[in-house]
């Protein structure tokens, strides 16, 4: 079964990093560079994950979240944060808005995946290792 993540970020370098990093990941990949075209994308795509960035133009990361999240053909897909802020205050606002966690930027490639596997249910975990 793949696994579809909407990637929403719009600074083009991280989008290219989290795309190549996912797909060597074994994930499926869709993007959106801001809060609306995430909307857009995740009723059309119905993503298995979204990761999402916070500080974006037209529409930040908190509210596409509270979006999604109201959204009861969408609400139980997870949602996590992907930001450079990572001070606790906004790790709370961010779970406020309705992430299941958050993933600071830079990304750590070492570590990315295995964060984001976390996030997964069992069946939809592309690591057959993975618990």
């Amino acid at each position: 079964m793949d696994t579809l993540v909407l990637l929403v970020e719009d600074n083009e370098v991280n989008r290219y990093l989290a795309r190549y990093l996912l797909e060597h990941g074994g994930f499926t990949v869709v993007t959106a560079s801001n809060g609306l075209e995430a909307l857009e994308q995740a009723r059309a795509r119905k993503p298995d994950l979204i990761l999402m960035d916070i500080q974006m133009p037209v529409m930040d990361g908190y509210e596409a979240t509270r979006q999604l999240k109201a959204d009861p053909a969408l609400q139980s897909v997870p949602v996590v944060a992907l930001t450079a802020y990572a001070m606790p205050h906004e790790r709370e606002r961010a779970l406020a808005a309705g992430c299941a966690g958050q993933i600071e930027k830079p990304i750590d490639t070492q570590t990315f995946i295995a964060q984001l596997r976390g996030y997964l249910g069992p069946a939809q975990r592309t690591d057959p290792a993975q618990p």
